[in-house]
């Protein structure tokens, strides 16, 4: 399945890190996939009447004010691991009831900032996670709001929850699938990375971006649970095997053209949201 252009163009932004983006580079990285420069060219008009990238110079372009808070958020994929901290039982809560459902993009922007935090619904209206994120409740608060949560959204720590309550807030997240899609993709890359040598560049390429962006996409959406909800170690390991990945194809990248990887610093799906 071919990547969307806009998705393509918007990764190549972000793993740029703020310098701009030509539009010939940009088309040069979607022809790679079979993209033609005229759709090309549509996505960059498209993305920047929307306000998610905008003009850099002549013929180039950078994020714009729309995209900027999640790219922000998005490339600290790496330092997932420095986010969390040991759990002692409470919970971080987002209260929901009362907030207008009838705005489709706030509602988007809500649910998409909801998934980045790890947040489920445990009854109507009231979403919960563990409170072992490093930033605390007030990090997770401004993370949130950053990301399209309304202002007026409550969000606390709750605790103490009666029996039946606490046994079902540990049962909103999968812990045993999530185990095993760390052990998946970490062996799903490793096998990629023993075989890349034999690519021929433009293969190699591609690929390390569709399976790359597919992982760092996994890890982005990670709720980063504490102990006993999953294997932390396992996470951990997953985390180390993605990096590897990031940093083979982002030298793959920069090996074959001028502009870097789009996997680096990316998340590729998360763009999906918009």
């Amino acid at each position: 399945m071919l990547p969307n252009p806009k998705h393509l163009i918007l990764n190549l932004l972000l793993a740029a890190e703020g310098e701009p983006l030509t539009a010939s580079d940009a088309v040069g990285a979607c022809a790679l996939f079979g993209l033609r420069e005229n759709s090309v060219r549509v996505a960059l008009v498209r993305l920047a009447s929307a306000g998610m990238i905008e003009a850099a110079g002549r013929g180039s372009y950078r994020l714009g004010p729309q995209a900027a808070g999640l790219a922000g958020d998005l490339a600290s994929w790496r330092g997932s691991e420095k986010r969390v901290r040991p759990w002692k039982g409470d919970w971080i809560a987002v209260h929901l009831g009362g907030l207008r459902r009838s705005d489709r993009v706030a509602q988007r922007a809500r649910d998409r900032a909801l998934a980045l935090l790890g947040l489920r619904e445990l009854t109507e209206g009231l979403f919960i996670r563990p409170d072992n994120l490093a930033s605390g409740v007030a990090g997770v608060r401004g993370r949130l709001h950053k990301l399209g949560l309304d202002e007026q959204a409550p969000v606390f720590i709750a605790q103490q929850f009666d029996a039946a309550r606490e046994q079902h807030a540990r049962t909103l997240w999968d812990g045993k699938t999530l185990n095993r899609t760390y052990r998946e993709t970490r062996r799903k890359l490793d096998n990629w990375l023993a075989r890349a040598d034999q690519l021929e560049p433009e293969v190699a390429a591609r690929e390390s971006y569709l399976v790359g962006h597919e992982a760092i996409r996994q890890l982005v959406f990670d709720p980063l649970l504490p102990e006993p909800l999953v294997d932390v170690d396992e996470r951990r390991a997953f985390v180390d095997t993605v990096v590897k990945f990031d940093r083979a194809g982002h030298a793959i990248w920069q090996g074959l053209q001028s502009f870097p990887s789009p996997a680096s610093r990316s998340a590729g799906a998360p763009w999906r949201t918009h």
